[in-house]
């Protein structure tokens, strides 16, 4: 299994790179490409969460239990006193920290739903129904917003599985297959759960036939110009 570090930069990377390709071929500006730069990483990342010490998901609760306050804060400020809204704010990130936290890990096992193809479109959908109706995204911006951390997430899992090939001995290891697979085949249930809720965001999502149109519209065929690429990957990797 490759540790945090390979993961990061290999996501940051290819990220990094799938934005150049797009910003040449006219699909996004050149502006925006640090941007999905930024949500290929974050893609990169996810199929992490269900790990019980891994740093993805200590981040993500810790970031959660700040939202969490920020909106408690924005929807209590008017209708509490001072002393209670603190007491409000304090309350829910502790509750989204710890005990959330805690039945997280206990109710999801490492490599487990989230770390499929399934997880990757999920993870994608998810963000692409997020970006529209929560940040107010233009229907292009959230499909590729989701894109992009779908592509993240496969880019996690073919690392993971190149990591169980033992090339000097040319051997399989005992983690092949685990990483890189459809869904969770050791929990048909959940994975069921994931399936509906994956539907249920695609049915969701905002109309596809504008992203659709600009993908086939971009010109990709002048975008493959590896020299340029080479010379410009660095200036848009997120650090």
């Amino acid at each position: 299994m490759a540790n945090f570090n390979t993961h990061f930069t290999v996501a940051a990377t290819a990220s990094a790179t799938a934005a150049l390709l797009m910003a040449h071929s006219g699909l996004i500006d050149n502006i925006d490409i640090a941007y999905y730069s930024l949500m290929g990483t974050l893609g990169g990342m996810l199929p992490d969460i269900d790990a019980d010490n891994s740093i993805p998901v200590k981040r993500l609760f810790l970031f959660l239990a700040g939202l969490g306050s920020v909106c408690a804060w924005a929807g209590l400020e008017n209708s509490l006193n001072p002393s209670c809204l603190m007491l409000a704010v304090l309350t829910t990130f502790l509750v989204l920290r710890y005990p959330v936290f805690f039945l997280f890990r206990k109710m999801t096992l490492h490599r487990g739903v989230f770390h499929s193809l399934l997880g990757a479109l999920f993870f994608g959908l998810l963000t692409t129904c997020i970006n529209h109706y929560i940040l107010d995204g233009g229907v292009l911006q959230a499909w590729l917003s989701g894109v992009f951390i779908g592509f993240g997430v496969v880019v996690h899992l073919l690392l993971d599985e190149l990591f169980s090939v033992d090339l000097s001995n040319a051997r399989m290891k005992k983690s092949f297959g685990t990483a890189l697979k459809l869904f969770s085949y050791n929990d048909i249930p959940v994975s069921l759960m994931l399936l509906v809720s994956t539907l249920g965001l695609f049915i969701a999502a905002p109309p596809s036939a504008r992203f659709i149109q600009a993908w086939s519209r971009a010109d990709w065929a002048s975008a493959i110009n590896w020299q340029t690429i080479g010379d410009n990957v660095l200036i848009a990797l997120p650090f």
